[in-house]
């Protein structure tokens, strides 16, 4: 990084925002990534929302002193607002470093930069300043896709639901009940919001506040046809009975959601753990297929940036 082309980052900028733009019309997505760390140089993911970006820096070991560092930050901002033609005021900043725990859940601020994006005919509700993350996962988008396609008539879970956008593609999919369970009130609230500002609130939609990892080890009470299962890679959260990991739990989890699972139904799983293994042979499911390439959208190049199965009985 001791040289800075900023010419050739915002030609990249330009190039893939004029190419996805006509993409993201067509298909009526006002929320996309433009640039995901295409140069080596400026290891950045830009996604655009409606008229702001919102950026996140992959933090690494860049080998520029404080003042170097100041500039080419400076000079990134620069390139961004002038190539993609938005003003620096629009422009959210933030620094994405390994997270432990529920860090990235974690608000920074409280700006409350709220606004409605669209999304295949939905509307979502996204926080650009107060957290790491905007309250919507772009990368799911073909995920959440399948699930309305197959949700009509269904019952349907989801868990470590966040936001619950897999829950407002379910029910406008047609889904008979749903249930949206994560250990926060503050993401159970955003999920119910999310649903209203669709016009899709109603008894038949639940949401249930609890630790997803113990609520499975309880005994079965209820059946589901399609269950969502994107738990976070690592959670330690004080709310929690017991530590998180997704590597080493991943069998119990999945076997959890089989036990609930009707006969003929469908279960996705997925992770953005990128040294991620499947265990298969620790898993009670007949049928396990591995869709990570259907699932992973236009505007994302990287193959790794989640994994994705579906599993049957």
């Amino acid at each position: 990084m001791s040289s800075f082309d900023f010419d050739s980052f915002a030609n990249r900028l330009r190039k893939m925002d004029k190419h996805l733009r006509k993409w993201a019309r067509k298909k009526n997505i006002t929320c996309y990534r433009v640039y995901d760390a295409d140069l080596p140089s400026f290891p950045l993911a830009v996604d655009r929302y409606e008229a702001y970006l919102h950026v996140a820096e992959y933090k690494k070991d860049h080998g520029m002193d404080e003042d170097s560092y100041r500039l080419w930050r400076a000079g990134t901002r620069r390139a961004l607002s002038e190539a993609l033609e938005v003003p620096n005021a629009n422009i959210y900043y933030k620094e994405r470093k390994p997270q432990k725990g529920r860090e990235q859940y974690e608000k920074l601020s409280e700006q409350q930069s709220e606004i409605i994006v669209q999304e295949n005919g939905l509307q979502f509700i996204v926080n650009l300043a107060d957290y790491l993350d905007t309250g919507l996962f772009l990368d799911h988008r073909p995920t959440r896709e399948a699930v309305r396609a197959q949700a009509e008539g269904k019952r349907v879970l989801n868990l470590f639901a966040y936001t619950g956008s897999f829950t407002v593609y379910a029910a406008a999919g047609g889904a008979t009940a749903t249930t949206t369970m994560d250990l926060s009130n503050t993401y159970l609230d955003w999920a119910k919001r999310n649903l209203e500002q669709n016009g899709l609130m109603g008894s038949q939609h639940e949401y249930v506040r609890a630790d997803v990892k113990a609520w499975l080890q309880q005994p079965v009470a209820q059946m589901y046809d399609l269950i969502v299962l994107d738990p976070p890679t690592f959670s330690n959260s004080k709310a929690m009975y017991d530590i998180l990991d997704t590597q080493r739990d991943h069998p119990e989890l999945i076997n959890g959601c089989l036990k609930r699972l009707s006969p003929e139904g469908l279960l996705y799983f997925s992770t953005n753990f990128r040294k991620f293994k499947l265990e298969p042979e620790k898993l009670h499911a007949s049928r396990i297929k591995d869709i990570t390439g259907a699932t992973i959208p236009k505007d994302f190049r990287n193959p790794k940036i989640h994994y994705c199965w579906l599993l049957q009985h």
